[in-house]
């Protein structure tokens, strides 16, 4: 009450305009107060100029799949609404068949790790409107064959086919077995590593189906205490490889529906080796595969003959320190490809033959390509989004296919996404700053121009302009040892540079990431202005390591990973503690995961520059982590043993002098528990006192329910009362 009155009083003697601010509570932010507008799975047709969006009707309690036309924006039709289904009871995702006139609609969806999931399945024909539940199971993954007459699925680690004529199933594996076998979808490491879930392909004619058979009967296993409700806790036990421990096996496999026969396809001569990619190209025969070295520096891209089983292996790629999977193969009509690489030092795009064979490096520049969306065939263009206009930014390009003729489509500076219409005439863009929330419109290609605002959050700014609080500032931090680093800070708006005020960083610091963004707002950006408007500065820096800034920017770390990088937070700090309005006496820094790990190291390392950390779900040893993401910057602990050991937090915790709290959950599948109660341990042996706390059944995110709301208390009271 007494700090409402003392800022009135203080905005009526200075005749500030704005009156009746309000300060920004947790409560707020973790009820989705600030949400933004949106349009939910907007997806782009295939063979009409037109998209979808799911809508949803409040009063109803009912969820639509909305057609639209991309000329107009108009509604050109309801696909399907689930008030007139009542099997139907929501819409959790969907997706077309080729012909686009039947959807497969999951719902009742139950999710397992970060990207995979069961749900139950249904089929929808649009002309017969006819809603079919095609299996009881909940399944995994259906996919339509080329001509909609099969769907094929995932079901406990077998892979089916059901036939949507006959309504019969034909199960085409049988080995599927928990944590020893599974057939068409991934294990743990390759969902949460190369990020994806369907390890199988139908080809362009629908009857062969490509799949990866992982045995994991090898690897060893993990298991987590579950708590739940009962007297007595579960375990819960999954196959979780660590750095240097023995992979699933996985070889590659062809079903054909024709002959009901699979074939094991014998790629050469590997040893330990990885298959992050498989896909159909457009002859009907001929599977691309992407097979990579366990350290991730060598990719051969090969073009298997699924009739004689025969291999040629058309591109290779090879990296002094890694190389980073990507979506972006893609094949045009005459089966040439499009393949983007940090070859030259920067991710830019390739045209190649069919054969392998270089035809043109399609952009060039000391700027990424950071998004490929596809290739006009009639007007031989590409399309992509990249930073050339500044690494913080994002913004929508066109290019020939011949390299010429560069336009840049989006003209706003902030970040620009696009979604483009089947023939490439229009496009959904997606802008953002960090002054202006997100605002979807529909641009023309050629040009770029706005033809029409489709949604806006005039709202959200508004809304947030009734707050006391400043912008984001962006700005380049030099280190004294004169590297260039991308930053924010964000001011409490009544700054007084006459004044002393202590700083709060946050960094996430992980290899090719970035947190320095000129993007709308996130859940810990609004917490971040309430810090600020309880008289703290906060800050952001992206050190070396982090992405969008070149290859070598962010290859510097290999091998020794926080080593650089809790080095240039170190020295971040110390340029932000010379500032005249910063008291360098109190100086904290928060992370989660790898940022975690960071500022971890950084009030240990750091101990007379940092008075107070947060670490949440923190890598405390990479000896600890996974073996796909840590090998691909570290190798194995048995090749690099000091670059594992110097850099990790656990082995400096005798250095700690300021406060430090450490968080974590028991139900985290992907950086265990076991980091923290090992930090704990070595915490208490080196006789040290620090604050912890622990989430129950609570995985990486730490979320559900008020967990959220506590979590973001407990840490603000702790920043008070510590800095």
């Amino acid at each position: 009450m007494l700090l409402k009155n003392f800022t009135a009083l203080f905005l009526f003697v200075t005749s500030f305009s704005v009156t009746a601010q309000q300060n920004i509570t947790l409560e707020e932010i973790w009820s989705g107060s600030f949400r933004t507008s949106g349009m939910d799975e907007l997806q782009a047709m295939k063979n009409t100029n037109q998209y979808t969006v799911l809508n949803s009707n409040r009063q109803t309690k009912s969820t639509q799949i909305d057609l639209y036309d991309f000329k107009t924006l108009e509604k050109v039709s309801n696909l399907i609404d689930t008030k007139n289904h009542s099997e139907l009871q929501s819409i959790d995702s969907y997706t077309f068949d080729k012909t686009e006139s039947k959807i497969l609609i999951a719902t009742n969806t139950n999710q397992i790790f970060r990207h995979s999931f069961t749900a139950d399945y249904f089929v929808y024909d649009i002309p017969t409107k006819n809603l079919t539940k095609f299996t009881d199971k909940q399944i995994q993954e259906p996919t339509f064959s080329a001509d909609g007459s099969k769907i094929a699925y995932a079901f406990e680690n077998d892979l089916y086919v059901y036939d949507v004529v006959s309504k019969t199933h034909l199960q085409i594996t049988t080995d599927g077995k928990k944590n020893a076998i599974i057939n068409g979808i991934t294990d743990w490491v390759y969902e949460e590593e190369f990020a994806f879930v369907k390890a199988y392909d139908w080809n362009m004619s629908g009857d062969k189906i490509a799949f990866i058979r992982f045995d994991e009967t090898e690897v060893p296993e993990f298991s987590m205490d579950m708590y739940n409700e009962g007297l007595y806790p579960s375990q819960y036990v999954f196959k979780y490889p660590k750095a240097g421990e023995k992979n699933a096996n996985v070889s590659l496999h062809v079903y054909d529906l024709k002959s009901n026969v699979s074939k094991k396809i014998n790629l050469g001569d590997y040893n330990d080796f990885y298959i992050p990619r498989i896909k159909w190209t457009n002859e009907a025969n001929i599977l691309s595969v992407q097979v990579m070295n366990r350290h991730q520096n060598n990719l051969d891209l090969h073009f298997v003959d699924a009739n004689s089983g025969n291999t040629e292996i058309v591109l290779n790629e090879t990296d002094k320190a890694y190389i980073d999977i990507t979506d972006n193969l893609t094949f045009l009509e005459d089966n040439s490809f499009i393949w983007t690489s940090e070859k030259d030092g920067f991710n830019h795009i390739y045209h190649y033959d069919k054969s392998g064979k270089l035809k043109k490096q399609i952009t060039s520049g000391k700027w990424e390509v950071t998004n490929y969306y596809g290739f006009d065939e009639k007007n031989k263009t590409i399309y992509y989004q990249s930073v050339e206009n500044g690494s913080i930014n994002r913004d929508v390009y066109s290019v020939k296919i011949n390299g010429k003729s560069k336009t840049r489509l989006s003209s706003k500076t902030g970040t620009n996404n696009a979604i483009f219409s089947p023939n490439f005439q229009y496009f959904i863009n997606t802008y953002s700053s960090a002054i202006n929330a997100p605002l979807y419109t529909l641009n023309e290609s050629k040009s770029g121009n706005t033809i029409k605002e489709i949604v806006s959050n005039n709202e959200a700014e508004e809304k947030l302009a009734r707050y006391n609080v400043a912008p984001k500032e962006f700005f380049t931090l030099t280190t004294e040892k004169g590297h260039e680093l991308n930053a924010w800070m964000i001011k409490p708006k009544n700054f007084d540079a006459s004044k002393k005020y202590p700083v709060f960083m946050y960094q996430y610091s992980g290899p090719g990431s970035q947190s320095v963004a000129n993007q709308w707002n996130s859940y810990n950006d609004y917490w971040y202005y309430m810090l600020a408007q309880k008289d703290y500065i906060i800050v952001c820096v992206d050190g070396r390591g982090t992405g969008y800034k070149g290859a070598a920017f962010k290859k510097c770390t290999y091998k020794e990973l926080g080593k650089f990088e809790v080095e240039d937070q170190i020295d971040a700090a110390k340029v932000i503690g010379n500032y005249a309005y910063v008291d360098q006496s109190r100086i904290g820094i928060f992370g989660w995961s790898y940022g975690g790990f960071m500022s971890s190291n950084c009030i240990f390392q750091g101990a007379d520059v940092f008075k107070t950390a947060i670490a949440v779900a923190p890598v405390t040893s990479w000896r600890y982590y996974d073996s796909i993401y840590t090998e691909r910057y570290m190798q194995t602990p048995q090749e690099n043993a000091s670059g594992y050991d110097n850099n990790s937090p656990i082995n400096h915790v005798e250095k700690l002098k300021g406060n430090y709290l450490l968080i974590h959950g028991t139900a985290d599948d992907n950086v265990h528990v076991q980091n923290t109660m090992k930090m704990v341990e070595a915490l208490i042996q080196a006789n040290k006192q620090f604050d912890w706390a622990i989430y129950p059944d609570k995985n990486h995110g730490i979320y559900g329910g008020k967990t959220r709301l506590q979590l973001y208390t407990k840490m603000t009271n702790f920043i008070l009362e510590k800095l």
